[in-house]
């Protein structure tokens, strides 16, 4: 029985290139799949002649001999030791529809391309580093070393001793996949010998040990924007591992921890923290120092100060790397009892109590309030 045009059989001209091909050989074997024709044998028939002209339309030397010499120049190529019909689609000869697809039109790994696309972009780093709150606000250049691979000066990242070039990997012909028969599925998988290079070095560089590539450490400044917060990074672009085969190099990122502070707990743009007050000072009134970072300020404690009570001081927080203007700081009072009292003190104390005690509504509103409340509580039990 005289066989089908390869080329009709996908349903492509004689000068398509590769991408074609491949468009017309997934929508057809798409549309022919047994998994989509069950017991179908005309569509597993038709799906086997489809698998058969790709193998060879695919391949550039199996098309060159195609186009020159017809079958008889790719008689046993397209199918290979195992043939068409060995495979069969059910039991454990294949996994599921999606997976065969998947290993088909992806190469089952990265695809090769030989000098082409042999360059590689180089990987990113990261480095963390910790800063306290106050440098973390204002701002501040540090130096860090970073060790990284950087490109060979020896083989200025060729891998091979100088004056030698790479050869062309003759497990691959240059491709950087070789081609594996399953059943009547023909699979690229990356060559064993290059690993998808597509070249081989047989004189390497004697520094790098034909990686192109050698092992530094390098001494960086890095300029901390004033108000980066924790987590953030900085990006200093092309510091990261050095590219292979004259790929760009990666990127370095900084990443950014605030130590625990003393005395300021940091909520974005605006810092919190705690300011003790006296019994005193928190019924009648006063002024009271506290801390920012840019040094101390009075704050004003109005008469009959409540403990929790907070106070915003504006613009007294840190100044956002992402937005304008500074945060607040906000100030919770809290109010501190007197310890180890003497004895006079706590008779005076004591007759102070027992002056507010003849009118405790007047003087503890929320104590009587609270009372209240727990007695109706009581009562309604």
């Amino acid at each position: 029985m005289q066989q089908q045009d390869y080329y009709e059989l996908l349903g492509v001209a004689r000068d398509t290139n590769d991408a074609d091909i491949k468009k017309a050989y997934r929508k057809l074997a798409m549309k022919h799949h047994p998994d989509r024709n069950p017991g179908d044998k005309a569509a597993e028939e038709k799906f086997k002649d489809i698998q058969k002209a790709y193998a060879v339309l695919s391949d550039k030397e199996k098309r060159a001999a195609y186009d020159q010499f017809g079958h008889a120049g790719v008689d046993g190529a397209a199918g290979g030791a195992g043939g068409f019909g060995g495979g069969g689609f059910g039991g454990g000869g294949f996994g599921g529809f999606e997976d065969i697809f998947e290993n088909i039109f992806t190469g089952g790994g990265r695809r090769g391309g030989g000098q082409q696309s042999r360059a590689q972009r180089g990987s990113d780093l990261q480095i963390n580093v910790q800063l306290t709150l106050e440098e973390a606000a204002s701002g501040k250049e540090i130096e860090i070393k970073v060790p990284r691979h950087v490109t060979c000066k020896s083989c200025s990242g060729s891998g091979g001793k100088k004056g030698t070039k790479p050869k062309t990997c003759e497990t691959c012909a240059g491709v950087g996949q070789v081609r594996i028969q399953q059943g009547f599925f023909s699979i690229q998988q990356t060559c064993p010998n290059c690993h998808g290079e597509g070249q081989t070095i047989s004189d390497p560089c004697t520094d790098c040990h034909g990686h192109g590539r050698v092992r530094e450490t390098k001494t960086l400044t890095v300029k901390i924007p004033a108000g980066i917060d924790e987590g953030d990074r900085v990006r200093l672009s092309g510091e990261g591992e050095a590219g292979l085969h004259g790929g760009p190099s990666g990127d370095l990122f900084v990443q950014v921890a605030i130590k625990k502070h003393a005395i300021f707990e940091r909520d974005g743009k605006d810092l919190h923290c705690e300011v003790p007050i006296a019994f005193t000072t928190a019924a009648l009134g006063g002024s009271i120092d506290v801390p920012t970072l840019d040094g101390r300020v009075a704050l004003k404690i109005p008469p009959e100060t409540q403990t929790g009570k907070s106070f915003r001081l504006r613009g007294k927080g840190i100044k956002s790397v992402r937005a304008h203007g500074s945060g607040d700081l906000l100030c919770r009072v809290v109010l501190e009892t007197p310890v180890k009292l003497s004895r006079e003190q706590k008779e005076m104390l004591e007759g102070f109590q027992t002056s507010l005690d003849q009118n405790p509504g007047a003087h503890a509103p929320r104590s009587n309030s609270w009372f209240g409340r727990v007695k109706q509580f009581f009562e309604d039990m």
